[in-house]
């Protein structure tokens, strides 16, 4: 037997739990993203600024590369969020044939009102849920975030 068939000591097999977990995601984060409507931005621009304002300075091709995008397209994006006063683009100094691309204060504030937004929904979500269900969801948060961090090599 496969191990994502096995069942696991609760008696659901990983599989399963994979399947509705992926589920669970996806649709707890585009109810979520409806509150990134008032930022302005389209979805790209908002996660490509969510890298910088969260990551520190990037240069493009670190920038596609966490996107999953070519760097024309990134390279678009972030001619989008220069124009807009979101991002800068400067010389890296110790290689000045690289352009790093910076978040502005501006763009800083704008994501960090999104995810306010995002964070006062969700809080408003979980104070429905009946103390057993709020206590379920906070005991999973540790291993959920280390589900969350990318494997070491």
């Amino acid at each position: 037997m496969a191990p994502q068939d096995r069942p696991s000591p609760g008696g659901r097999k990983p599989a399963d739990v994979a399947t509705r977990l992926h589920s669970a995601a996806i649709h707890l984060l585009r109810r979520l993203r409806v509150e990134d409507a008032a930022s302005g931005l389209s979805g790209p621009r908002a996660s490509a600024l969510s890298v910088l304002v969260f990551g520190g300075p990037a240069s493009l091709g670190d920038l596609a590369r966490a996107e999953q995008v070519r760097p024309p397209t990134m390279s678009r994006l972030v001619a989008g969020l220069i124009k807009a006063g979101l991002a800068e683009a400067e010389r890296d100094p110790d290689d000045r044939r690289v352009q790093r691309i910076r978040a502005t204060a501006k763009g800083r504030g704008l994501l960090e009102a999104g995810r306010a937004r995002r964070v006062k929904r969700l809080t408003r979500d979980l104070e429905r849920l009946d103390p057993a269900e709020y206590a379920a969801v906070a005991a999973a948060l540790d291993t959920l975030e280390r589900l969350a961090r990318p494997a070491a090599s």
